[in-house]
């Protein structure tokens, strides 16, 4: 398969389930072994160690790691203040950042692993489901801080279920069938 995805651009993939989305997002992340070219900004992936280029191309999971008892433990202390600011915007509680991470509900991890991704300024997201454990007023949070982020200059590659998510964020819409990518 071939796309460019330019800055500021947000694209999204759908698909039915085990269609291969999620397995397309981690081979552009470089987390899994795979073939072909992948550039950003015209600079090749295997120019660069996967570190560098997972700082520059940021995936984003559904289902997101944890490894320390609270949220505030996955945050640097130069992007604490805004993280809790972020928090807000996306409908987190003040407090979320000292709660156990085992405590917190799959929309809370969802977004708080997106808060996480953001404040480190990545080009290029990846996100996969990125709003599906979330209630509306949630979702539609974070779809309108991801168009602002969009609107100023980083690109996005994103899965979902949801058609009319789809076309409210994306500027092109692919469907993932048989291995190959197809304008929706």
């Amino acid at each position: 398969m071939s796309f460019e995805l330019g800055p500021g651009e947000c694209v999204a993939v759908m698909g039915t389930s085990g269609a291969g989305k999620t397995l397309l997002l981690r081979l552009l992340a470089d987390l899994d072994p795979g073939e072909g070219r992948v550039a950003l900004g015209g600079v090749d992936r295997n120019s660069m160690g996967p570190s560098k280029w997972r700082r520059r191309v940021m995936f984003v999971p559904a289902v997101s790691a944890w490894w320390a008892p609270t949220a505030a433990e996955h945050f640097t202390d130069g992007t604490r203040a805004e993280s809790a600011a972020l928090c807000r915007e996306l409908r987190l509680p003040a407090d979320i950042m000292d709660r156990p991470v085992g405590r917190l509900s799959t929309g809370e991890k969802q977004r708080l692993a997106l808060i996480r991704a953001i404040v480190e300024r990545p080009e290029m997201l990846l996100l996969d489901e990125p709003t599906s454990g979330l209630d509306p007023d949630a979702a539609l949070a974070v779809e309108t801080y991801l168009a602002g982020l969009a609107k100023g200059g980083a690109g996005m590659l994103f899965v979902t279920h949801d058609l009319g998510q789809a076309w409210r964020m994306a500027s092109r819409v692919y469907q993932l069938k048989g291995g190959s990518l197809h304008p929706a």
